[in-house]
């Protein structure tokens, strides 16, 4: 590492103000600050230090993602494997890898892609601004081709991802000044632009043959998540281990409840994520989901919520998110109870969204500085109360 620290230091003058590569600064101190922290102090101002910064915390958060992602990977060969009929006895080792190639195979190229554009824009964009290029992208990035299905088209997904960066994030000033979850807001433009390759029964299993991997599947092929049943009035067919296993159909690194609980260790132990805001979403969906299953208003059972479809993934790594959720100890709690609860509601009284967790999170997105301004105006009232 010495030897890239002295190349780094030997290239950087190069850089600066008054060389002959100045006009590529920004992108050079993004790679700088990538790998290595900023030995640069203010020299004016309050200044708060801490022994992490924004870039670390990003590389947390996709290491948090990354159980997920694998299994997802393993999930994409999984399904396709058993649509085809393939999976009729024990499955050797072989086959275990066989699937998780095709599955990478598959799920690699949306990463790529998704990162190639977003932070391609975001290059753009800083060195059009003559600013720093933002980290934030890092976890959008990864999580964009996360919450879609297998068999999105890429060039969509380069829309999404344009559309996101640039009019959910960019406009308002780049990161830490995003209204809305960069993420979401990219699944909310295909989803309302492209319903036919978000929702229905032909997205969720791929159907590729990629070097030599995989089954080609039958013309017109059609396998419904356990989302899509219930939009039915339909109990889920899947089994309860199945479903927090996560051997279900569903978007990429959705379906395990497993890997997602690993995550959310990893988002809390390291002080990434807020206990408080994760803790309230699981709650508000359980206490809606029972209030439904007592009125008779469905068929599911209050569990089943939790652990089909993205409400385990939006809770542990979407609704913390620190920019676009609230701040105040209180408002977490408030903010993430209006999350859980608005998502089992979307899903039980509207049939046209089974996923309700992705217009939850974005309604909490909007109404969070409301919600901390009241509990911060409440605390001041209290206070002149007591002065009084």
């Amino acid at each position: 590492m010495s030897f890239l620290r002295k190349y780094l230091n030997d290239i950087k003058p190069n850089f600066e103000e008054g060389g002959k590569l100045h006009a590529f600064r920004s992108v050079f101190d993004g790679f700088e600050t990538f790998l290595y922290v900023p030995n640069e102090t203010r020299k004016t101002g309050v200044s708060i230090h801490d022994a992490i910064d924004s870039k670390r915390i990003m590389s947390f958060v996709v290491i948090a993602l990354i159980p997920a992602l694998l299994f997802g990977m393993y999930n994409v060969g999984y399904q396709n494997f058993l649509a085809a009929g393939k999976l009729s006895g024990c499955i050797d080792m072989a086959q275990h890898i066989e699937m998780f190639i095709f599955g990478a195979l598959a799920v690699v190229p949306k990463i790529l892609v998704s990162y190639i554009v977003g932070l391609g824009i975001e290059f753009a964009w800083a060195q059009w601004k003559n600013e720093e290029i933002q980290e934030g992208y890092l976890v959008s990035g990864i999580i964009i081709p996360m919450i879609l299905p297998v068999n999105c088209p890429l060039w969509i997904i380069i829309l999404a991802v344009a559309f996101a960066v640039i009019f959910g994030k960019e406009i308002f000033g780049g990161t830490g000044m995003n209204i809305f979850n960069v993420a979401l807001l990219a699944r909310a433009f295909l989803f309302f632009s492209y319903p036919t390759k978000m929702s229905g029964d032909t997205v969720w299993v791929a159907d590729e043959s990629i070097f030599g991997f995989g089954n080609t599947l039958a013309d017109g092929f059609t396998m419904a998540t356990p989302l899509g049943q219930m939009a039915t009035g339909v109990a889920p067919s899947a089994s309860v281990m199945d479903s927090v296993i996560g051997l279900i159909p569903g978007s990429i690194g959705e379906t395990s409840v497993i890997a997602i609980a690993i995550g959310a260790i990893i988002l809390l132990w390291t002080g990434i994520a807020s206990w408080k805001t994760m803790f309230s979403v699981f709650a508000g969906g359980i206490v809606m989901g029972l209030i439904f299953q007592a009125t008779g208003q469905t068929m599911v059972e209050w569990y089943q919520h939790i652990i089909i479809g993205g409400f385990c993934f939006g809770a542990v790594f979407m609704a913390t998110d620190p920019v676009t959720s609230a701040r105040t100890e209180t408002g977490k709690y408030i903010y993430g109870f209006i999350i859980g609860a608005l998502a089992i509601i979307i899903r039980v009284m509207n049939p046209g969204f089974p996923e309700g967790m992705m217009l939850a999170i974005l309604f909490g997105n909007m109404m969070a500085p409301t919600i901390d301004y009241f509990v911060v105006q409440r605390n001041i009232n209290k206070r002149l109360n007591r002065a009084k």
